[in-house]
């Protein structure tokens, strides 16, 4: 059966991706981990299927300002990956490596959307590289393209795309902890990705790892 819309995806699809984004994750923990020199663990990511506002509404609203970082998708599977930080998240790295906070993510400057960026390719590369180790699959990802907006301006770009695919989009929640201390202890940040892959590429991916639509 050829897939129409997001919403005939089942449990066993869910499963999938959320294995492949354990793995993507794993790898983008492994890759941080050594350039900001210290331990980060991660939590198991969950997979939801989100219409357009309930995707803003949990990201804190339409008004809260967020950075995202927009990736494209090319090859084998073509689509966008949409990777939504909080303010913490930035933090986080900033401190790690160059022992600054900032107050409000409009406070980034030039050197640190370039390092922000980087970071963008190591959460993206592990996503894909995760998908491509399990399947065979070629993807080439475009170099990111940062905007700090408020989140329901940030969504408004995937939302084009929204109707071609049906109502939902998959949106991938998952957290990095850094440090040895537990989450008790405010160390964990998310990172939120919302994917929207052709519909025909998704096709591709199950096919390619055995599974029926």
């Amino acid at each position: 059966m050829s897939l129409q819309n997001m919403d005939q995806l089942g449990a066993m699809h869910f499963d999938v991706l959320r294995e492949i984004g354990n793995i993507g994750q794993g790898n983008a923990a492994s890759s941080l981990s050594q350039m900001l020199s210290q331990t980060i663990d991660i939590s198991v990511p969950t997979v939801k299927l989100l219409d357009f506002n309930e995707s803003v509404q949990y990201l804190g609203g339409p008004e809260n300002v967020v950075l995202g970082m927009l990736v494209g998708l090319k090859g084998d599977i073509n689509g966008m990956m949409l990777y939504v930080l909080q303010k913490s998240f930035a933090n986080s790295m900033l401190n790690a490596v160059f022992g600054k906070e900032i107050n409000e993510l409009t406070d980034l400057d030039e050197m640190d959307m370039s390092f922000i960026q980087e970071i963008g390719n190591i959460l993206a590369g592990s996503y894909v590289n995760a998908i491509s180790s399990l399947t065979g699959l070629t993807i080439d990802i475009s170099v990111p393209t940062i905007s700090i907006d408020m989140a329901g301006a940030i969504l408004a770009v995937p939302a084009v795309e929204f109707a071609q695919i049906g109502n939902s989009v998959l949106f991938i929640d998952d957290s990095f902890i850094f440090g040895e201390a537990s989450k008790s202890d405010n160390n964990e940040v998310k990172s939120n990705m919302i994917l929207v892959p052709e519909l025909s590429s998704l096709e591709t991916l199950f096919s390619r790892l055995g599974i029926e639509i």
